[in-house]
């Protein structure tokens, strides 16, 4: 017997070892390859908080210290190098108390480097944790930023990083001409399905970058991930990439109610202790309204009944009450067109609160940029009827996922 659970105890503790195994990011590989492709070369690094190996080590300490690798200058994204700056805000130029490095700004007057600011280096290294969607910024950063070095015959280089809600999940329609911004800045879904890798791949090799210009790209992958992996599954420290990212659970979440929370219409958990997870106005009856959402049986979807008073943002101070979601299957959960049944559900209920009539009208412009066409807010505003958006909405989804697998790293 003592034979016995001695070799169960040894089984289970294998099990375990190999479940904790953790993804190693681009970072770590780059430094077991001692540093190759950056070694005698002057480097700029575009990161923040979130480019760090699984020891929390910044990719900015982790070059500066590099032997044969001159890092010259950082370029601050949106939040900034060092994460010190709320949303919207720009970024200033300063230098870096850390390293003494110039720290140029790319989310302010200037979205993408200048000429000036690439002239010391001759690569340029991206190194940041990306949430999936097309909407967040960093992407746009990478996009521009490799159109500069392409105009400059400047190295780019990608130190990659997962996906964080995996790298099958495509849903949105490509932006369409009236939509490009910068959060939409590219011709890509909403959940595009790749690491930043492997976008940047993409990019690059279907011309889609400015003057269809090609840059001189290396991308250096992960070692461990897998597609079907979200963030959790990795085994990685989770850094948050924006103030309201705050777990691997909320880039998750994001995709499931940030477009209708560009209408200012209702709450949906920023401001409460629930970023993205939740669906609350002073109107609602909460029981009520989770009993609607879950008797439509979307698949891998949960909705509960929640009561909130926010913190900050829309509704502060007030008693509100709505729904909670909870995702139980990722690869099965319609996560983008949650927010346009909840939409349908609302206007169901309460026909007297319908969602465009009631929203913020100034906010119309930023919702179609967001969703990367005028056609989504118009259809569903004239119906209050998913099925009359859900095929348009995705119409793009198997040509995307075709044309970008054949540049995917990771099986």
């Amino acid at each position: 017997m003592r034979h016995t659970l001695t070799a169960i105890m040894a089984l289970c503790l294998a099990i375990g070892a190999a479940s904790a195994q953790t993804v190693k990011p681009g970072i770590e590989v780059l430094r077991d390859r001692a540093f190759d492709g950056l070694k005698g070369k002057r480097v700029g690094l575009i990161t923040n908080p979130t480019g760090v190996d699984n020891n929390l080590k910044s990719t900015i300490d982790i070059l500066h210290e590099a032997e044969g690798v001159e890092l010259k200058a950082l370029y601050g994204p949106e939040h900034g190098v060092r994460g010190d700056v709320h949303a919207g805000d720009h970024v200033a130029n300063y230098t870096d108390p850390a390293t003494g490095v110039t720290v140029y700004s790319i989310y302010g007057k200037y979205r993408k480097p200048t000429p000036e600011m690439l002239s010391d280096i001759d690569v340029l290294v991206y190194d940041i944790q990306d949430n999936g969607c097309r909407s967040f910024t960093f992407i746009s950063t990478m996009g521009l930023a490799m159109e500069a070095c392409a105009e400059l015959d400047k190295e780019f280089m990608v130190l990659d990083r997962p996906n964080p809600i995996g790298g099958n999940k495509i849903e949105g329609c490509i932006v369409e001409d009236s939509c490009f911004s910068f959060v939409s800045q590219f011709p890509i879904p909403y959940l595009y399905g790749q690491t930043p890798g492997e976008l940047a791949i993409y990019l690059n090799e279907e011309g889609l970058l400015a003057g269809g210009k090609k840059v001189r790209l290396t991308v250096v992958p992960m070692e461990g991930w897998r597609r079907d992996m979200d963030f959790r599954a990795t085994g990685m420290p989770w850094v948050l990439p924006s103030p309201h990212i705050p777990t691997p659970e909320s880039a998750i979440y994001y995709p499931m109610s940030g477009i209708m929370g560009e209408l200012n219409f209702m709450s949906i958990g920023v401001g409460y202790t629930e970023p993205f997870k939740l669906f609350c106005a002073s109107w609602i009856n909460a029981e009520a309204f989770a009993a609607r959402l879950n008797a439509l049986q979307l698949p891998g979807l949960l909705f509960r009944p929640i009561h909130i008073k926010p913190f900050y943002a829309f509704g502060k101070g007030e008693d509100l009450q709505g729904v909670e979601f909870h995702v139980t299957d990722v690869e099965a959960a319609p996560l983008s067109l949650t927010q346009f049944y909840v939409m349908q559900v609302l206007a169901e209920m309460y026909p007297d609160h319908l969602t465009f009539e009631h929203a913020d009208r100034t906010r119309f412009s930023m919702f179609d940029k967001v969703c990367g066409s005028k056609e989504i807010r118009r259809r569903m505003a004239a119906s209050y009827k998913v099925s009359d958006i859900a095929n348009y909405w995705n119409k793009d989804v198997a040509a995307y996922r075709a044309a970008s697998s054949k540049y995917y790293i990771y099986k």
